[in-house]
């Protein structure tokens, strides 16, 4: 399968502090794949290089064949990333904000389409402060597609979302892959990474410690030896919850 980023010995120092210690992956193209580690992990930092937002101190990165240090200006135009929520101009509703972003980024968009994409039409004339949280988080992601991007960064997709929230924006983002792009995202969720990610990479203190599919991560747990001390259940408090509200009943309003 064709390999879409690559990162070899990629470090961040902050003066004495080495954020991210010379860590190297690769990223299939049309895969989701997962960075996972605790706050301070380096992992929003290693993003952020990758999406030519911050500067690297070492190591080389292209993105689609393109090298990070030699084109940047390029790699920007077939990347989507997810900006934080406070990058809304708060007069403006949803509509004008896809022209907005529709004319930084010299596309030509269909709002409508777009919203139709992450279920938002009804709120086409909707200012982004009127939304519920899961609404804000399906608007953001809407916004990385505005120019057709082949890759997509979504950091914490899913922080602070309500159950029945989180499952509507796992299956968007599943729908985006199914289209062709590929998608690289940071969670703190382990449940969202073994549903979403086709593997992972485990970063703890700038340091990639395991990358591989979910599946092969817990098996080879399990073959060491691991029990879990409780006996598992078919299904978890989650999926009663999301039973009972309804779920498949509604989308999220």
């Amino acid at each position: 399968m064709q390999m879409i980023i690559s990162v070899r010995d990629l470090t961040k120092k902050y003066g004495d502090f080495e954020a991210v210690k010379g860590i190297s992956f690769e990223v299939r193209e049309g895969e989701i794949f997962g960075l996972l580690g605790p706050n301070g992990a380096g992992k929003s930092t290693t993003l952020e290089i990758i999406e030519t937002l911050r500067e690297k101190t070492s190591g080389s990165v292209t993105v689609d064949g393109l090298d990070l240090d030699k084109e940047p200006g390029e790699i920007k135009k077939i990347i989507g990333v997810q900006l934080q929520t406070s990058g809304y101009y708060p007069g403006l509703n949803l509509t004008e904000l896809i022209e907005l972003f529709g004319g930084l980024y010299n596309q030509t968009v269909k709002p409508l389409e777009l919203l139709d994409l992450v279920n938002l039409r009804d709120k086409a004339k909707a200012k982004f402060k009127e939304l519920s949280g899961g609404q804000k988080q399906r608007f953001s992601i809407a916004t990385t597609l505005i120019n057709r991007p082949k890759i997509i960064f979504l950091d914490e997709p899913t922080t602070g979302l309500d159950p029945q929230a989180r499952r509507n924006l796992w299956e968007l983002i599943q729908d985006i892959r199914s289209k062709g792009t590929t998608v690289i995202l940071t969670t703190h969720y382990m449940d969202e990474a073994e549903v979403l990610c086709d593997r992972v990479a485990i970063i703890d203190s700038g340091k990639i410690i395991a990358l591989e599919t979910p599946d092969r991560l817990i098996d080879n747990l399990v073959a060491g030896g691991f029990e879990r001390p409780k006996e598992v259940k078919k299904a978890n408090l989650e999926d009663v919850f999301i039973q009972l509200t309804g779920h498949a009943l509604r989308p999220e309003h």
